[in-house]
């Protein structure tokens, strides 16, 4: 055989390894993001217990413990406010309208300097440091910004253009992980954070969902994250809850959502003049204003509240007013711009919420926590579908499922009445707000 046909035949081969090579690189990066979402939002909820229950232990060791939050609080809230102004810029709060407003920004460095890995990061450690002091926060929001990091960071290793849609796939892998909630996810992408149907992004927010669950499903197991609940109407007393708690929870979102955006623009006001100081300064208030409220509530209302939602739903009804200090501590907890997520909190006041009600008809406190949770959840974040798949999946009370679409409807509708902008929506407005700035700024610098 002729050397040169030897050659030859050698160089279609090197080409045909580089281009597959080139073809496959991509899809592998991004399938190792998803499966990196998977296993960070296990260890993330792992190491998030942890520090709650660390709190927990040093706050009831002993007969005057529980007023170690009164320091302890304060000095995290004002820790974590100073780490992420200064060292993690753009980790404040959820997460989620940071992911949101990097998918309406085109400019790469506009969008990096909301999502990075190094963002991530920070958001994990100060979300934890926050549970670790009693903050009223959850893990999933931030989750959610996590998801959305990897992602972008794989878009720039892999050399893929997509960056809209693997965002929109980081987020949604993210809420399927951090919930175990696979069609939550789902649907949370489509609307949530997109507010439409995207033909060409839904292969693979499909494919980060089944990756990054699978990943979490290997190392955490199969398991719904209230367990699973048999709660349904009986009577005629137990449909008075749907009208009841999709109205009521409907408002108290709304109260919560437009608060939440008018004090911002607020404080954001306020704290021109002198931000780091003037935003730490805030941060060590709010901390204890979290602190005496969980003094005051016997400690229900530090971290998630997890127990006192699950223990709702699984028929022990919380005390009247727990509703209400859960919210004011979520609502402090999130004006203290300190990161850290609102949806568990936003389950558990929901719980408590339906809990009192429940109480006061005579119902089912089972099924009108369940219910107060759908209400209250779609009037914070205008998200109806959202809301009646993620505790239809949280839950699995199959046997409430009309109740739960009825109620989580009411709420979106009620909310929507009373607050015209969603709560997630509204707040990514601002980082979108101060890209463009930043960007002019540089641009006029850079012309001068």
């Amino acid at each position: 055989m002729p050397l040169s046909y030897r050659n030859s035949k050698l160089i279609r081969r090197s080409r045909l390894f580089r281009g597959s090579l080139k073809l496959w690189k991509p899809r592998l990066v991004f399938w190792t993001g998803a499966l990196a979402i998977g296993v960070t939002s296990v260890a993330f909820a792992w190491i998030a217990d942890m520090a709650q229950k660390a709190f927990a232990g040093i706050t009831t060791s002993g007969s005057w413990t529980h007023l170690l939050p009164l320091v302890l609080t304060p000095l995290g809230f004002i820790l974590s406010s100073w780490l992420a102004i200064t060292l993690f810029p753009n980790s404040q709060g959820s997460g989620i309208p940071q992911a949101i407003a990097a998918r309406h920004l085109h400019d790469e460095a506009d969008r990096s300097a909301l999502l990075s890995l190094r963002i991530a990061f920070g958001k994990i450690v100060l979300t934890v440091l926050g549970l670790f002091c009693g903050a009223s926060i959850g893990r999933e929001g931030p989750t959610v910004q996590v998801g959305a990091s990897f992602m972008l960071a794989a878009a720039r290793f892999g050399g893929m253009a997509q960056a809209r849609g693997l965002i929109l796939a980081g987020s949604a892998a993210g809420i399927a992980a951090a919930f175990n909630t696979p069609l939550a996810g789902i649907v949370f992408a489509i609307e949530e954070m997109s507010r439409a149907y995207e033909s060409r992004a839904n292969g693979i927010v499909l494919t980060a969902v089944i990756l990054s669950g699978l990943a979490a499903l290997g190392l955490s197991g199969s398991y719904n994250y209230f367990g699973t609940a048999t709660a349904a109407p009986s009577n005629i007393t137990d449909w008075v809850l749907v009208p009841v708690c999709g109205i009521g929870g409907g408002m108290l979102g709304a109260a919560f959502s437009g608060l939440a955006l008018y004090s911002g623009i607020r404080i954001r006001r306020w704290s021109q003049p002198a931000p780091l100081k003037r935003m730490v300064l805030l941060a060590g208030l709010c901390g204890l204003g979290v602190a005496i409220i969980g003094i005051v509530s016997g400690g229900d209302t530090y971290g998630t509240s997890y127990e006192q939602a699950r223990g709702a739903i699984e028929g022990h009804a919380t005390h009247s007013l727990f509703f209400a200090e859960k919210l004011l501590a979520s609502f402090l907890s999130m004006m203290s711009g300190i990161p850290g997520g609102i949806f568990a909190p936003s389950l558990a006041v929901g719980a408590g919420f339906g809990s009192t009600v429940g109480s006061l008809l005579g119902t089912s406190i089972a099924l009108a926590a369940i219910l107060g949770m759908a209400g209250y959840f779609a009037g914070v974040v205008q998200a109806p579908m959202t809301a009646f798949v993620i505790i239809l999946e949280m839950t699995g009370d199959h046997q409430a499922v009309i109740p739960i679409m009825a109620v989580s409807m009411l709420g979106y509708v009620t909310s929507r009445v009373l607050s015209r902008e969603p709560l997630y929506h509204g707040l990514s407005r601002n980082f979108i707000a101060a890209a463009v700035r930043a960007r002019r700024s540089k641009e006029h610098a850079a012309a001068n």
